[in-house]
Formats: structure tokens, C-alpha cells, sequence
């Protein structure tokens, strides 16, 4: 009688070496679909990361190609240095994972793009579309027929009602609800804690209840994306 062959789950690298990167181990390993071999990091702050080891630089990524690493995910915070980096992964030629943690509920008519993080306690619901390379955080509730757009990030316990659209790169910020039908435009940032009851329009920042357009620096808001 032959024994029964197991196998198992295919390596993953990691691009980012900080926070973002703790909880994408945690999720990839809870849900057990891949083994994250090794992290890639110019700087890193630590030469591993929950045991899972800092493995160079941009430099180390072509011989994980042909060692025969084929997966990779972008643990980046900054939703335009994701973008970027997942193109460049596609173009080296990575296949991008998406991690969905198993205690996030996704409906069967979602449809979850490549490259995209679905935390803890998310909730996705009917023929809701999520793009390349989002993060869907801790608790997030994205609802029906919403459009998440690529590298677009949905902060933790933000609630996202019926036929919402975000734009690329926008950042919907920790805590914060967005009316039925509302749009909000690409590279657009939604501080924490918002009640956004009017479009956004690409590139603005808002916040407040309800929320208004905000005069932050823009360095301010690439600090917030991170």
C-alpha cells in the first residue's frame, strides 16, 4: 500500500521588514496556504521578524527567482510605494499572493484581486471588488458592491456602507464611516475617526464629523499613509 504524499505549501517573500510585515506573518501563517520563507529589507531594523529571517535587499530577489521562489507580497504601508513595488515583482516574475486571514468573512460573489491583505475580522460582502495590491485592515467593513481600488488602504474598523468607491492609493483612515454610494478620489486620504457623508474628491484629505476638507501638509499625509 502506498502512503498518501503530502506538500508543502509553497515559499512566499516578503517585501518589508516593519509593522505592516508582523501582521501579514501572522495572517499568512493562520491561514496556512504559504510558508513565508524570508523577508527583503535595505534597512531593516532587525535581522528577522517573528522568526522569519531578513534576507538582503532588492539584490537577493532575482536568486530567489531561480532558487524557485514564485510567490511574493508587498508588506508596505505606503500605498503608492506598494503599487510601485508589486509592478516591479510582476515584472521580475513574481506571482503576487493574497493573504486572507480565516477569521475575515468574504461572501462567495466577492472578488479579491492579487497581491490584496484581508485582516482579521474584515467583513466583505455581496459583489464587493477589491484591486490589486489593497490592505483591508483589522475589522474593516467593506459592504456590498463596493469598489475597492489598487493599493488602496482600508483602515482598521472603518465601515465602508452599500456601493462605495475608492479610489487608487486612497486611504480610508482607523475608525472612520462612509455613507451608501459615496465616491472617494484616487490618492485621496480620510483621517481617522470620519464621518464622510459627501464625495472626496482624488487627492484631497478630510476629516471631521461631518467630514471637510482638512489644510494638512502633504508631508503630513504621506506620513499618515505609512
Amino acid at each position: 500500500m502506498t502512503g498518501a504524499t503530502t506538500h508543502s505549501p509553497p515559499p512566499l517573500v516578503l517585501v518589508g521588514a516593519g509593522g505592516h510585515a508582523k501582521v501579514v506573518i501572522e495572517a499568512a501563517r493562520a491561514e496556512g496556504r504559504f510558508t513565508v520563507a524570508g523577508l527583503i529589507d535595505p534597512k531593516p531594523s532587525a535581522p528577522e521578524v517573528l522568526g522569519v529571517p531578513v534576507l538582503g535587499g532588492d539584490e537577493a530577489l532575482p536568486r530567489l527567482r531561480t532558487e524557485g521562489v514564485g510567490w511574493a507580497f508587498v508588506a508596505l504601508g505606503s500605498n503608492a510605494a506598494r503599487e510601485r513595488i508589486g509592478n516591479s515583482l510582476r515584472a521580475a516574475g513574481f506571482r503576487l499572493a493574497s493573504i486572507v486571514h480565516p477569521a475575515a468573512v468574504v461572501m462567495p460573489s466577492a472578488r479579491i484581486g492579487e497581491g490584496v491583505v484581508v485582516m482579521a475580522r474584515v467583513v466583505v460582502s455581496a459583489e464587493a471588488r477589491i484591486d490589486d495590491l489593497a490592505i483591508l485592515n483589522t475589522g474593516a467593513v467593506v459592504e456590498h458592491d463596493n469598489q475597492i481600488g489598487t493599493a488602496a488602504h482600508i483602515a482598521p474598523l472603518a465601515a465602508l456602507a452599500g456601493n462605495v468607491r475608492i479610489g487608487a492609493r486612497a486611504l480610508v483612515g482607523v475608525g472612520s464611516a462612509i455613507r451608501p454610494g459615496i465616491t472617494v478620489g484616487e490618492d485621496a486620504v480620510v483621517g481617522a475617526g470620519s464621518a464622510v457623508v459627501a464625495d472626496v474628491p482624488a487627492g484631497a484629505t478630510v476629516g471631521g464629523v461631518p467630514a471637510r476638507a482638512l489644510s494638512l501638509a502633504r508631508r503630513g499625509a504621506d506620513r499618515e499613509r505609512k
